[in-house]
């Protein structure tokens, strides 16, 4: 399905859309202007209607059933009119000042035309992208991602309706991946390429972006949690449910558990303690989606037949009843884990902590705590001095505020430019 001129066309309009999509958006950007309070106003309408249950159907297509009530919540605090003007505020500051002695005026522009390629290990984040190039007085060209079941058209198709202007800086496509040629066209057209996904997805949009074309990329990072000294259940519970309940699938989620140690049999008492605690959290958030099951059906089938053969994985496993597992490993690489559910478990002692996390610049994200408060400030600033970008605490590596930065930079500041101005 394609969203184009506020209206719904079928996918097989893909190459007639794109052939008059240029000219489109040359006679939008030369005699249009977007203002930022129009967008307020109707994600600030829209934001309510969803967290009022209205959408509730839709997101169910896409959600559990606990999740869209973490939905509307989340509604409540990014979509509200108090946000939106905070982020404005927060990410591309006060109006330049015109300096009355200096020959130039500076102001903040839109970029001009994006072209934002989503990733789907996170639902609602194509519309969001879209949001943030609305916001900032962009044309947006989408490419969705492939399990979108047609939740971002009918959540932007909501948005035009609460404000039509904004349907002439739209135009979402379903382009599957495989089709290189019109998402070439569509990088031809763009002042800036918005790009999530892993390293194969940026190295591909790399190679179709034209030269002079703006590249920002928000690449797949890796979360971890730290823990030192003796976390309470409560802090092991909240861990062992955001591990469960994210599936381990974002940027945020843990996928190693570093313990302040040198010790293999501190691992293990810890590993002891902590599996109960994940077996609950697992018995209680599922794998419910067919393909992931197939894959754990696999991996076990695979892994019942290597012990039978007399291999073992690379470390002490210790499995819980519900389809969960720690893997004790005696390297401290922060690494990708097997995921749903199969954390890693490594040693990691204090001394060590920069050095280490220094070899995986570029991949970090957020590391959830656990510690002693009076080591908190000292910890959280040597994880800061890592290339951390958040450090949170147990049960939150994937709580979202209002105004926070994302991987480090403000969204909004990259989309638009500075220009100067003789007077």
């Amino acid at each position: 399905m394609i969203l184009y001129k506020s209206a719904l066309f079928d996918s097989a309009r893909q190459d007639a859309i794109l052939a008059h999509l240029e000219s489109y958006i040359n006679r939008v950007r030369a005699t249009m202007t977007l203002p930022p309070e129009a967008v307020i106003q109707a994600v600030d309408r829209l934001g309510s209607r969803i967290a009022a249950g209205e959408f509730d159907p839709v997101i169910a297509r896409v959600a559990s059933p606990e999740e869209v009530e973490e939905y509307r919540a989340l509604a409540v605090r990014l979509m509200s009119r108090s946000a939106l003007e905070a982020r404005l505020k927060n990410e591309l500051g006060e109006p330049l000042r015109d300096d009355p002695t200096s020959p130039i005026r500076q102001e903040r522009r839109p970029l001009g035309t994006l072209f934002h390629i989503a990733a789907g290990n996170m639902d609602g984040l194509p519309a969001y992208s879209v949001v943030e190039g609305l916001l900032t007085g962009n044309f947006n060209i989408l490419k969705l991602p492939s399990a979108d079941d047609g939740v971002t058209v009918e959540i932007l198709s909501a948005l035009i309706r609460e404000e039509p202007l904004i349907g002439d800086f739209v135009a979402v496509f379903d382009t599957p991946s495989t089709d290189t040629e019109a998402m070439r066209k569509m990088a031809m057209m763009a002042d800036g390429i918005v790009v999530w996904g892993g390293e194969t997805a940026i190295t591909a949009v790399r190679a179709l972006a034209p030269p002079g074309v703006k590249l920002i990329e928000w690449g797949h990072r890796l979360g971890f949690a730290y823990v030192s000294g003796t976390p309470s259940d409560e802090e092991l519970a909240a861990l062992a449910s955001h591990i469960a309940g994210t599936k381990q699938l974002l940027c945020s989620s843990a996928q190693v558990i570093y313990l302040d140690t040198a010790s293999m049999p501190d691992l293990r008492a810890f590993a002891d303690r902590f599996l109960p605690h994940l077996d609950r959290a697992m018995a209680a958030h599922p794998v419910t989606d067919l393909g992931a099951m197939a894959r754990i059906t696999t991996r076990r089938r695979c892994r019942e037949l290597a012990e039978a053969l007399g291999e073992r994985e690379s470390g002490e496993v210790l499995r819980g009843s519900a389809d969960c597992s720690l893997i004790l490993k005696t390297d401290s690489a922060l690494e990708i884990s097997p995921l749903w559910g199969n954390v890693l478990v490594k040693r990691l002692p204090r001394a060590n902590l920069l050095p280490v996390l220094r070899t995986a610049k570029g991949t970090l994200q957020t590391a959830a705590l656990l510690c002693p408060v009076q080591d908190r400030a000292s910890l959280t600033e040597v994880l800061l001095r890592a290339g951390v970008n958040r450090v949170r605490r147990a049960g939150d590596l994937s709580a979202s505020f209002p105004g926070e930065a994302h991987d480090g930079e403000f969204p909004l500041r990259r989309c638009t430019r500075i220009v100067d101005i003789e007077k």
